[in-house]
């Protein structure tokens, strides 16, 4: 396996998928491929990462295997959208044989073979290992976490480092030593989940350290000598059992459909993409409802118990609205959210007022219509903190203001759901001292508003 000049190649391409800029290496390629100069993008794996990062108006990175000629070509490329044009920066180019089997050996720091077929997701990080992308096999596999995962969150504030055989973390050693690393395992905070990463460095032109590039894997076994549990620990139990039952393969059918409706293996049939969009909607469906039974379970539980800690309302607000932007951007619909500078502090359990707070904001955007704005504002309201959650759908009529915070209770049926998610809200702001209510009437749109106690 030869290795190529491993410093960023660039690329732009324009809102109909022709590459109208290149640097030699990427032009080459292009041109082996068939394309010409300033036609569409000729490399399909590369043309659908474009594609892509335009649709979502994200950044996305991840690993490729193009083919070259009789050799294949392995890539790390990230797509970064500009207006309409897409901006490609392609790192690795390495060549092997089309024949070639990956070696059960450790890989050395250069090699991100794992990344190509091994890994269940992928991932990018800054050199201060806050997230920079995440694969949508991430996202799914890393919800349900304590804060869940988002653009900018340190690897740290996610995972437990589990210190490796001989020193202390070797996610920390490589990042002090600028080298790969194979076997960090951590465990999802706030959950039971474990994983192990693996991942490579990423150096700019200068030789300066920008970050981490690497893949994740899913460990599903439960451990030989695990105590049994006790009778008294039944939830628990219970919650374990869906994990390892339903839970992980759900998530790889999630990510198995994905990858076809993304055809990053290469173009399929058109009926075949919608099939896949469905199955991977219908994973997702059945990972909601999961989530809905445990915490129903946990919520309805006498010795609930939930943090008090001091909490910044405006920042839990901007954190539901930014994951929520992807799907809103879906119906084309803006996420207005707390400015940066803003801050008001209340008390409460920072992972059950987020839960709360991505519900809220999750059901205006289900339920807004396409093309309108959801607002998340944050008030003071004397001795509360008030986030507000304001749709422009058909509002909530005075009769029916009670009747949507009951168990199963679901005023329409277009949408999924299991009519848990606003009952399961109130427990828990009412555990914390706070209270969830209705400000609105019909046809102006929803108002709902969560008040936790100022801090």
């Amino acid at each position: 396996m030869a290795e190529l000049d491993s410093n960023p190649v660039h690329g732009r391409v324009d809102a109909d998928g022709r590459l109208i800029a290149a640097d030699p290496a990427l032009a080459d390629l292009h041109a082996r491929a068939g394309g010409e100069p300033g036609g569409p993008l000729a490399v399909p794996q590369l043309a659908q990462l474009a594609r892509l990062a335009r649709r979502l108006s994200i950044p996305v990175s991840r690993a490729v295997l193009a083919a070259d000629g009789e050799d294949d070509l392995d890539l790390w490329v990230r797509a970064k959208p500009d207006g309409a044009m897409v901006e490609l920066a392609i790192a690795g180019w390495t060549h092997r044989s089309a024949g070639f089997a990956p070696s059960p050996a450790p890989h050395n720091d250069r090699d991100a073979d794992f990344l190509r077929a091994e890994a269940d997701w992928t991932w990018e990080t800054d050199a201060a290992l806050r997230l920079s992308s995440l694969s949508a096999a991430g996202m799914a596999a890393l919800s349900g976490a304590m804060s869940n995962p988002v653009l900018g969150d340190a690897l740290t504030r996610l995972f437990v480092l589990e210190d490796g055989a001989e020193n202390g973390p070797p996610l920390l050693e490589a990042l002090a030593n600028q080298k790969g690393f194979e076997n960090q395992y951590v465990v999802l905070r706030g959950t039971t989940r474990r994983f192990r990463l693996a991942g490579v460095p990423l150096f700019g032109s200068g030789g300066t350290l920008t970050g981490f590039k690497g893949g994740g894997f899913a460990i599903v076994q439960e451990p030989a000598d695990a105590p049994p549990v006790a009778a008294n620990d039944a939830p628990s139990a219970f919650a374990r059992r869906l994990e390892t039952a339903l839970r992980t393969p759900i998530h790889r059918i999630v990510a198995t459909a994905e990858q076809i409706r993304e055809q990053e293996d290469g173009p399929v049939r058109a009926d075949y993409n919608g099939y896949a969009g469905d199955i991977a909607n219908a994973g997702r469906h059945l990972l909601g409802l999961i989530d809905d039974l445990v915490d129903l379970e946990a919520v309805e539980r006498a010795d609930l118990e939930v943090e008090h800690e001091p909490l910044d309302m405006a920042d839990l607000a901007r954190r539901a609205a930014g994951l929520l932007s992807v799907r809103a951007d879906d119906k084309d619909m803006r996420i207005e959210q707390p400015d940066i500078a803003e801050r008001l502090e209340a008390i409460g359990d920072f992972k059950r007022a987020l839960q709360v707070l991505v519900n809220l904001v999750g059901n205006a955007v289900r339920y807004g219509p396409a093309g309108s704005t959801v607002r998340v504002s944050i008030e003071g309201r004397g001795d509360v903190v008030a986030v507000v959650v304001a749709d422009q759908g058909s509002g909530i009529a005075p009769e029916n203001r009670e009747l949507v915070f009951a168990k199963f209770e679901r005023l329409g049926t277009r949408e999924p759901g299991s009519g848990l998610g606003l009952y399961i809200s109130r427990r828990l702001a009412r555990a914390m001292g706070g209270e969830i209510a209705i400000e609105s009437k019909a046809g102006e749109g929803a108002r709902f508003v969560f008040t936790l106690p100022v801090a």
